[in-house]
């Protein structure tokens, strides 16, 4: 399980249900549950992680589909990248898709994990953004067989934690039946890994765009202003057209309000950003205007 001499050796216990994983977590408050490993064991091989003990979630078959529920689309926490990547998947959730085919080399995306991608809360996991501009919630298993609902931007922003024993045991999103995109830049922070990503869909039924960025902070950010104001131009009732100058207003939007300038120093003087930090505002601008012309073409 990893290229150094292990110090102790480790529980492993393997469940076949989302409750029994439950129970084992509640038994062992140290261990640590693992489904593809792909973020785990990187941290154990490079010593940031003895785990006491582990808990296996490969074998749980409840938590590795997909079934729809009430204009939603009910995601096991289980559901692997290459799974998700699939044209089936892309056809009910394109910009998830995409952005599973985006997570990196077959062999992370053959064992990375959706529910993974969100416990880890890695800043450049490629799903984050995605989910949470389409506002999805996410159903934790607790102790005894309770279930309760969280949006994933509270897990993510750390409004709402999981608590001992709890498990993420499924993704609820809402089926927009609406395009939807996903962009990212990888730059030179390694293979596959995002310097900046941008999801972006169009709600029609509220006449509303949603965007998020990703990686350039801990969390997906929301740039809310910058939808509601861009929804405002577009006639919904043609086409959802929108002047060409729109969208790079748009861009620039989205960049000023997740990558804002220096605040004044005490004399009124701005500072300049750095210039990898406007690089970095000028690439979520380019994003979020593309993101959008395809979102709207």
């Amino acid at each position: 399980m990893t290229t150094h001499a292990p110090q102790a050796a480790q529980a492993v216990t393997l469940p076949t249900t989302l409750d029994e994983a439950v129970a084992a977590l509640t038994a062992v408050p140290a261990a640590v549950p693992v489904a593809g490993g792909t973020d785990l064991m990187a941290a154990v091989n490079s010593g940031q992680l003895r785990p006491a003990a582990l808990v296996g979630l490969g074998r749980i078959n409840e938590i590795r589909g997909w079934q729809y529920l009430d204009g939603h689309a009910l995601l096991g926490a289980g559901l692997t990248h290459a799974r998700m990547g699939r044209p089936d998947f892309a056809a009910l959730i394109p910009a998830l898709a995409a952005a599973a085919r985006a997570a990196g080399p077959p062999h992370i995306r053959n064992a990375g994990t959706l529910g993974g991608n969100i416990a880890s809360a890695a800043p450049t996991g490629d799903a984050l953004p995605v989910l949470a501009a389409l506002e999805a919630t996410l159903i934790i298993a607790g102790p005894g067989g309770a279930r309760r609902e969280i949006p994933v931007s509270h897990l993510l922003a750390g409004m709402d934690m999981l608590r001992a024993g709890e498990l993420i045991g499924y993704v609820r999103v809402p089926l927009l039946h609406a395009p939807q995109v996903f962009l990212k830049a990888t730059g030179r922070t390694g293979p596959g890994r995002a310097a900046a990503s941008v999801a972006l869909v169009l709600d029609p039924a509220r006449r509303g765009v949603r965007c998020a960025v990703g990686a350039i902070a801990p969390m997906p950010l929301r740039p809310l202003e910058a939808e509601q104001w861009v929804g405002s131009l577009i006639d919904w009732d043609n086409n959802r057209a929108l002047v060409p100058e729109a969208l790079s207003a748009f861009g620039e939007y989205v960049a000023a309000a997740c990558i804002p300038d220096a605040a004044p120093a005490e004399d009124g003087s701005v500072a300049q950003l750095p210039p990898a930090v406007l690089h970095l505002r000028r690439t979520v601008a380019a994003l979020a205007r593309r993101a959008l012309g395809r979102a709207l073409s």
